[in-house]
């Protein structure tokens, strides 16, 4: 009987810790809900980008710091490196993104993704077998959110760094940290195969560690997060490792739009979703249009559609006259895009209209559309459009970051797109710190970059030789070519 009774107090204890664990998971759940939701409050203002660094990335040996503004340009020639600058965001939103916790880097699948881009081997500069990847962001969270320890302390900018060892046979990573300042680090560094050492730094006082702390079993979560193993260490620390929450929310607010766009259909299909964002191609900004002119006016902070915006956006670019989006029978989830070329033109389907609007159109939706405090990337968003739109688009940009709070990176060929930029640094609507513009250039088999220094006036005070190709160069060519040829027709004649 003894015996049968002492199982049955070790069943019920059991049951007690399971009942306990399930308690402590509870509150942990909310605890982490609570952050998350605090953090998301916080995005309503702009959260950006400060600054982005890379080593050994792809033709990158060393880009050095380099800074992140409301507006950032990459310009360059082909081939010289402006994608890679900004592929390295989207491979770490699509790692972000992945569901496998023990994939360091997801490079690319056969599912179409933000880059595809080989093998983590593959995008290291050279013969090199080490990569750092790097960047900086806003975050005024205070750490009180995470830990009991430092009431009051505020993470004002948090600097991300991993360094990632690859090899044709296995990626892994050295060190990975986040930063603010010398206020406070929290850092972890392999010291043997499948081993590493774990630090957390507050105002350069470690806080209390746990015994045999150091030779718990500590491991990365992909490339940028901390297991909870890292955190059990420390006695009143453990809830830092929501660090991975505030890196996976920044990259959710990033959205991408490509340079190669979807075709316009005739009718778009629409079943009631909101989209989270236009889609790499384009393909959900009809969707996003529809979505956002179902809501109700309360739950819009411009009150009005989007679609009006578009339209004005159209109109004042020379583009369209009107523009709407209408279903196609009433209740149906069939639309049609409606577009005029000017009010004495037939209103058509956007098919028929030409090229250029159907391609500026989810460059326009993506900026009204993204969420404040987001941050979009442009490849080339002036594709396909006149030089007087691409200057132009400019403008928009900049009604964006000064009204919306949306940082936006971009890279872009457009000489007309930077002219509007330095005109509008001149007439005082941009200031030279709302701006950062680059020239990026290939030499001898590596990227370099060149920060462009603006005046108060817009002026650029290193224009790189050949930044748009010597058009001076192709002008007095064609002088000298026309006045040997007259030259030659006066002696034949």
């Amino acid at each position: 009987m003894g015996a049968v009774g002492g199982g049955r107090l070790k069943g019920r204890n059991s049951v007690s810790a399971r009942r306990r664990s399930m308690a402590v998971e509870n509150v942990l759940h909310v605890i982490r809900c609570k952050y998350v939701a605090s953090i998301r409050r916080l995005r309503a203002r702009m959260t950006m980008f400060k600054q982005i660094s890379m080593t050994n990335f792809k033709s990158w040996r060393e880009t050095g710091p380099v800074r992140m503004a409301p507006l950032t340009a990459f310009f360059g020639a082909n081939s010289s490196g402006k994608s890679s600058l900004l592929q390295m965001l989207l491979l770490l939103k699509q790692t972000a993104e992945s569901n496998d916790e023990n994939l360091v880097l997801k490079t690319g699948s056969l599912q179409p993704g933000y880059v595809n881009l080989g093998t983590a081997h593959e995008i290291t500069y050279g013969d090199t077998t080490k990569m750092i990847l790097g960047c900086e962001f806003d975050t005024d969270i205070p750490l009180g959110l995470m830990s009991g320890l430092s009431q009051g302390f505020v993470i004002k900018n948090l600097a991300f760094e991993v360094e990632i060892y690859a090899d044709r046979k296995s990626v892994h990573v050295d060190a990975l940290s986040y930063r603010d300042g010398d206020d406070f680090v929290a850092e972890l560094i392999r010291v043997a195969e499948n081993q590493y050492d774990f630090s957390v730094l507050i105002r350069g006082e470690e806080p209390r560690r746990r015994e045999g702390f150091r030779s718990a079993p500590v491991a990365p979560v992909k490339c940028y997060g901390f297991s909870n193993d890292a955190f059990r260490g420390y006695r009143d620390f453990w809830r830092q490792r929501y660090l991975g929450y505030e890196f996976e929310e920044q990259f959710s607010n990033l959205h991408y739009l490509g340079p190669l766009r979807e075709y316009p259909h005739r009718e778009y299909r629409w079943g009631g979703e909101k989209p989270g964002n236009v889609g790499r191609m384009g393909e959900l900004s009809v969707a996003a249009l529809i979505a956002d002119g179902n809501m109700r006016p309360s739950q819009r902070k411009d009150k009005k559609p989007l679609v009006t915006k578009i339209a004005q956006w159209l109109s004042d670019l020379g583009l369209a006259a009107s523009f709407s989006v209408v279903p196609v029978l009433d209740g149906s989830t069939l639309y049609n895009v409606w577009i005029k070329r000017d009010r004495a033109s037939p209103e058509v389907l956007l098919p028929d209209l030409g090229f250029g609007v159907s391609q500026i159109l989810p460059v326009l939706v993506l900026c009204y559309y993204a969420a404040e405090g987001s941050t979009i990337i442009l490849e080339q968003p002036e594709l396909h459009l006149h030089p007087s739109v691409q200057a132009g688009l400019a403008d928009v940009f900049v009604d964006v970051i000064k009204h919306r709070n949306v940082q936006i990176l971009l890279e872009s060929h457009s000489e007309h797109l930077l002219r509007r930029l330095q005109r509008r640094i001149a007439e005082e609507a941009l200031k030279p710190d709302d701006i950062a513009l680059y020239f990026c250039e290939m030499r001898e088999g590596e990227s370099t970059l060149t920060r462009l220094e603006t005046d108060m006036f817009g002026a650029i005070k290193n224009w790189p030789q050949d930044f748009f190709g010597d058009m001076t160069g192709d002008i007095v060519s064609a002088i000298d070519a026309g006045y040997e040829r007259k030259k030659a027709n006066a002696i034949a004649g």
